[in-house]
């Protein structure tokens, strides 16, 4: 379980294909105090840790691996040696939910188009799946890259969101462009209501 609030960016330095992929991601965090076997969010996907160290230099790093399956349903695929990525430690007891119950489970990928100053901050469009369009409300909750945030409006097969300056340095949307492809987690809340009104698929 995620919340959303992005708390490291870290960077693909090792990508290995072999039977499973493996990803070898650096990062600021405390990697004595991640044990094996624990799950983080990277770019909204989670994944488990099988392996944590440092470079000669002193960088932090860990290791994941992905399978088939979930480089076909997320962006992984297209993750390479230098991709940055937004980290998201596992919720803990007694920890603050800042954004929202985030799963880690990506539901589709999302292509971004278009990206607009709009004060100091940014509105940024996206373009989901179809079958996903119905989980998407104005005002409602959606995690893009493992960012929660706020929906703003909704079109007939987009939607858009306002990217506030302190998230716009703090994750990769400050990187991100027209055309790039995000991760999408609709909210877990929208998918069970429309199971009990019969409308999952």
């Amino acid at each position: 379980m995620f919340t959303g609030i992005i708390t490291d960016q870290g960077r693909v330095s090792v990508r290995e294909d072999r039977g499973d992929t493996r990803f070898v991601i650096e990062t600021r965090y405390q990697v004595e105090d991640i044990a094996l076997g624990a799950s983080i969010a990277c770019s909204g996907c989670c994944l488990t840790v099988i392996e944590t160290g440092r470079t000669p230099q002193g960088q932090g790093w860990f290791a994941v691996e992905a399978s088939g399956e979930t480089l076909s349903k997320t962006t992984l695929d297209g993750w390479s040696v230098g991709s940055h990525l937004n980290l998201e430690r596992a919720l803990r007891l007694g920890d603050e939910l800042g954004g929202h119950f985030v799963l880690g489970h990506v539901d589709g990928v999302a292509d971004i188009v278009d990206r607009q100053r709009d004060g100091d901050s940014w509105r940024f469009s996206f373009r989901p799946p179809a079958n996903l369009m119905k989980y998407i409300a104005p005002k409602g909750s959606v995690v893009l890259d493992g960012v929660s945030l706020t929906i703003n409006e909704v079109g007939e097969d987009s939607f858009g969101v306002n990217i506030i300056p302190h998230t716009f340095s703090e994750t990769g949307f400050g990187r991100a462009k027209p055309g790039d492809r995000v991760n999408l987690e609709v909210d877990a809340l929208a998918r069970y209501v429309a199971r009990l009104l019969g409308q999952e698929g």
